[in-house]
């Protein structure tokens, strides 16, 4: 499994994510899409009922799935099982595409055009309305979600596939991605996703801040300010509404040195200056460093665990 993470990693930094026509993700969307159109008429309770089973057949069909590969997989010549398992592992996380997502943002401030880097951001990164955020405010929101996605994006479905192989790292990609299109308090949604919202929770205590701890450890090695990273990350990680999503945003103010806020919500280092275009390349930065930590540490796991 050391080599097939190796390759997956290769994968994503060279090819990237395939068209969602083929991505399995763009697919576990559909399905749940489908669920919440035929969800029936009724009251909290039928909505809670109605997601949780969306979640757990969901979760059982990912299973007979990957059971059946399994199975074939085993029939199938060493190449050929590592490639496909490197390539199915690779789908669970994103560093190349997030990375593009927020390159894109930066470029359109960088050349002054700000409604194209709000269209990029609402595209790519955010779901909050953005027609009316400034540059600065722009820029926070692109560095709050290369943050808030490094742990979602990368580190989670590392952690996972360090624990539980292929079948964990997807079932978390699953949970994320329901709890991603229903974890809304508007009224078609506040209680079809509240248990998908609520497990994505408990699964993200430990990768989030995992996360944290690892931006901490870049910033020292890419020469930002470590330091503030984790003194920032200490006192300002619990100012969000997610119990997880300040932990690596409040680490990546503090290895920065920018104010990250969201007006009526938080803000995380306060005392930081606002960031610009230039923020959101050095979030890029932290982004593969602790990547490249996070998989030193994956493979140091499993060869611990082949060895025993």
């Amino acid at each position: 499994m050391v080599s097939e993470a190796v390759l997956a990693l290769v994968m994503d930094l060279l090819v990237g994510d395939p068209p969602n026509t083929w991505h399995p993700v763009a697919w576990i969307g559909r399905y749940l899409a489908a669920w919440q159109r035929r969800m029936p008429r009724g009251g909290p309770h039928a909505q809670l009922a109605w997601g949780a089973a969306a979640l757990g057949s969901g979760l059982a069909l990912m299973g007979l799935l990957a059971r059946g590969l399994s199975r074939w997989l085993a029939r199938a010549p060493s190449v050929v099982r590592l490639v496909v398992r490197a390539w199915l592992f690779k789908l669970t996380f994103s560093v190349r595409g997030l990375s593009r997502a927020a390159r894109e943002v930066q470029c359109a401030l960088q050349r002054g055009d700000l409604p194209a880097a709000r269209r990029a951001l609402a595209w790519h990164l955010v779901s909050r309305p953005t027609r009316d955020l400034s540059a600065s405010f722009i820029a926070a929101a692109a560095i709050e979600s290369v943050a808030e996605n490094t742990s979602d994006s990368v580190v989670a479905p590392a952690l996972y596939y360090a624990l539980g192989g292929l079948p964990a790292a997807w079932a978390y990609r699953f949970v994320n991605t329901a709890d991603a299109m229903w974890g809304y308090r508007d009224p078609a949604r506040a209680y079809l996703g509240k248990i998908p919202a609520r497990l994505d929770d408990a699964l993200n205590v430990l990768p989030a801040r995992g996360t944290a701890g690892l931006m901490v450890l870049a910033a020292a090695v890419v020469g930002d300010d470590a330091a503030a990273a984790w003194r920032v990350w200490r006192r300002d990680a619990g100012r969000t509404a997610s119990p997880n999503a300040g932990h690596p945003m409040a680490a990546a103010a503090g290895a920065l040195g920018v104010t990250l806020e969201k007006v009526g919500h938080y803000r995380l280092h306060a005392e930081g200056r606002a960031p610009t275009a230039n923020d959101i390349g050095r979030a890029v930065r932290l982004l593969y460093a602790v990547t490249g930590l996070a998989w030193a540490l994956l493979l140091l796991v499993r060869w611990r665990g082949a060895r025993s």
